[in-house]
């Protein structure tokens, strides 16, 4: 092997694993630059901070913007394959890193776009070693799949309600209250139905606040809605993960608990008796 090509692959194991010692304080000091970028761009946007240390700030964002482009120029380079990184998903992210400072020369207000770096912030599962956390998100998934339609179904419901409210509402208080438009009322009946209550719509006819009230108290009633059938279906999910998929040779019931070795139907062992295990 080359030394060109084992300084590529060195270099390979160090930015892109963190399973040895110099991969982990590579993805250390990238998370640290990273949150340090995050932190200047945060300030920057702060009128006063901004006009008083301007060119520090430019400075700094620069510096990090330089060593972000240089991270993902050698990215390119030690990858096996470039491509492949490159429209990978943290491919991608490494580039708008660094892009929305290269348009900041042409656009002023482009370098708030920088704050994307916090996408970056997901690689921190590598470094903690959280990926056993990251596979019970698969409950949630699970459970999403499954109560979409009863979701889909109360989404279409709410909207039909509060379309119904808003126009309404147009129809009682009218431009003279707030109420300019249905789009606007629609807008209303959206916020006191979630409970938000923004307050800069109020209607001010006896009838509007009596709607006002029924709007309110049916927020109440379904705001718990979803809820429950998400819980049901995390539920029912995370049951089927506690047991097996193994049918009963008996009788053929399929998923039993983890630990039983008899079926709950018929009685018969779920698994063949090994030798020994009666004692002969």
């Amino acid at each position: 092997m080359n030394p060109h090509h084992r300084w590529r692959q060195r270099l390979y194991i160090i930015i892109f694993e963190s399973d040895t010692p110099a991969g982990r304080r590579f993805d250390t000091l990238l998370l640290l630059t990273i949150l340090a970028s995050l932190g200047v761009v945060m300030v920057d946007s702060i009128e006063s901070v901004h006009a008083r240390y301007h060119g520090l700030l430019s400075g700094l964002e620069w510096t990090f913007t330089a060593l972000f482009a240089l991270e993902y120029l050698l990215r390119l380079y030690c990858s096996p394959k470039p491509l492949r990184y490159a429209f990978s998903f943290f491919g991608l992210v490494d580039l708008l890193a660094v892009l929305p400072a290269i348009l900041a020369l042409a656009f002023a207000d482009a370098q708030y776009l920088l704050i994307v770096r916090v996408i970056r912030m997901i690689r921190i599962f590598r470094i903690l070693k959280l990926r056993q956390y990251l596979a019970q998100a698969n409950f949630l998934l699970t459970a999403l799949r499954s109560s979409r339609r009863k979701i889909i179904v109360f989404l279409v419901t709410v909207s039909s309600l509060v379309t119904v409210f808003g126009t309404l509402m147009y129809v009682i208080e009218g431009p003279a209250n707030g109420f300019t438009s249905i789009p606007t009322s629609i807008y209303w009946a959206i916020v006191t139905l979630t409970t938000v209550g923004f307050g800069d719509i109020t209607p001010k006819t006896p009838l509007g606040q009596m709607v006002a009230s029924l709007v309110m108290i049916t927020g109440y009633s379904i705001i718990a809605v979803p809820t429950g059938i998400f819980t049901a279906e995390l539920t029912q999910a995370l049951r089927q993960e506690g047991q097996l998929l193994h049918d009963c040779p008996h009788c053929g019931k399929a998923s039993h608990e983890r630990s039983a070795s008899f079926c709950s139907r018929c009685g018969s062992l779920l698994f063949p008796r090994r030798r020994g295990d009666d004692g002969s």
